[in-house]
């Protein structure tokens, strides 16, 4: 299934064609997973939108797996929401900065190799605990402005549109597959609710997604405190003191642990999907530079992302240009496009994020647990169950551990 441009073949317009619409679907699905993981540390939405840019452009070109989509990530916000919460967002961009020194010393001590030697019960569990954490998230876009539960009208009409994107998804590629399904649904279902002037809630009724070119470069104090893309100038007075790095610290290595290992195991299931082999090591250097790129213009930063790297590599964007595509596509989004991404019902989305769940998750290990060791067998449930409740670095690094332990026994 692969179109992957190897070295010494001709580039063909196959995959130029499939890298451009596949990136300009995940654009569009990276639209509302920025802004609730920016809602999610604490900062304006237009943070984690010129995150997902900065750290999706610089990990497309210079990165170790073609195909591959890194943005703001919910895995890494969660642990930013404390840190933002008891000392501010200066200290987070600060934070981010370290996290992409450190991930960039792993890469030159060319220590992403170790993902390799993840036992297959645990990388088993990660996706599958992935594509549950990807499941709830999408059921907070079932509640009102006031936090209550969609009921009646409201329901319905998201559950239709659900229903409609999904069926489009799946039943368009046995008729044509010229344009990505996913891409044909989110279009054809929006123009659907604006035609017949349905009561949906929209992208723009979350958040507003409009930048200007002068906020992105100098920075205006746009709304919720963003004062734009300023080199150094978001980060808190005298972060250079030992006092103020040993606040960051903690949460810098966390948030290393979680970037590194979310981005390397997504790397290995992209790898075993398109049937080719990603560079562990550079990828980890190209994340740490974005990262450090991130940090020091104020945003938050990020790593890769499973569903959306999902939804590029079944869309056809193998190439390093279905990244760049994704992120100069958010770019026009958040400069130009905005007031039309706004209209985009919020059900057309969690419907392709549902069809990621189900594209992610390993139906099959149901049966492969039946051939599996009791021990292989409780591991991978138990890395899903810690992915779930705690989060991706605790589980894996349980995981190898007990599977250690089990062949030591």
């Amino acid at each position: 299934m692969s179109h992957t441009t190897k070295p010494g073949q001709p580039f063909h317009w196959r995959t130029y064609k499939n890298d451009t619409l596949s990136g300009i679907t995940v654009a569009l699905a990276l639209v509302p997973e920025a802004v609730a993981f920016a809602f999610v540390a604490g900062v304006h939405p237009l943070v984690g939108l010129y995150a997902a840019i900065i750290v999706g452009m610089i990990t497309a070109i210079f990165g170790g797996r073609p195909g591959m989509i890194s943005a703001a990530a919910g895995s890494l916000a969660v642990v930013m929401m404390h840190l933002v919460m008891e000392h501010g967002a200066s200290f987070l961009f600060l934070a981010v900065i370290l996290m992409g020194i450190f991930q960039i010393f792993i890469g030159i001590m060319k220590w992403g190799r170790f993902i390799r030697m993840v036992p297959s019960p645990v990388m088993l569990g990660f996706v599958n605990g992935l594509a549950l954490i990807i499941l709830f998230a999408q059921f907070t876009q079932f509640k009102d402005a006031s936090g209550a539960w969609l009921s009646g009208d409201s329901l319905n009409i998201m559950l239709m549109i659900i229903a409609a994107t999904l069926a489009i998804i799946y039943l368009l590629p046995k008729i044509t597959q010229a344009v990505p399904s996913a891409l044909a649904a989110i279009v054809l279902v929006s123009l659907a609710v604006i035609f017949f002037d349905i009561n949906a809630v929209t992208v723009g009724d979350k958040a507003s997604v409009s930048g200007t070119l002068e906020s992105l470069v100098y920075g205006d104090g746009v709304e919720g405190g963003f004062q734009g893309l300023s080199w150094f100038t978001t980060l808190p007075e005298g972060f250079w003191s030992l006092e103020t790095l040993w606040i960051v610290l903690p949460y810098a290595l966390i948030l290393t642990v979680i970037g590194s290992v979310e981005s390397l195991l997504t790397m290995t299931l992209i790898d075993d999907i398109t049937e080719t082999r990603g560079k562990a090591n550079k990828e980890c250097i190209a994340l740490g530079a974005a990262n450090c790129t991130a940090g020091s213009f104020g945003t938050m930063g990020g790593c890769a992302l499973i569903g959306q790297s999902m939804i590029n590599v079944n869309s056809g964007g193998t190439g390093r240009w279905s990244g760049i595509s994704a992120a100069l596509g958010l770019l026009v989004i958040v400069l130009i496009a905005s007031s039309w991404i706004e209209m985009v019902p919020i059900g057309a989305l969690v419907g392709l994020m549902f069809f990621v769940v189900i594209a992610t998750f390993n139906w099959a290990s149901w049966n492969i647990m039946r051939g599996m060791t009791k021990a292989d067998a409780f591991i991978m449930v138990l890395v899903t169950v810690l992915t779930v409740m705690f989060d991706l670095a605790v589980a894996v690094i349980a995981g190898v551990i007990v599977s250690a332990l089990v062949f030591a026994w």
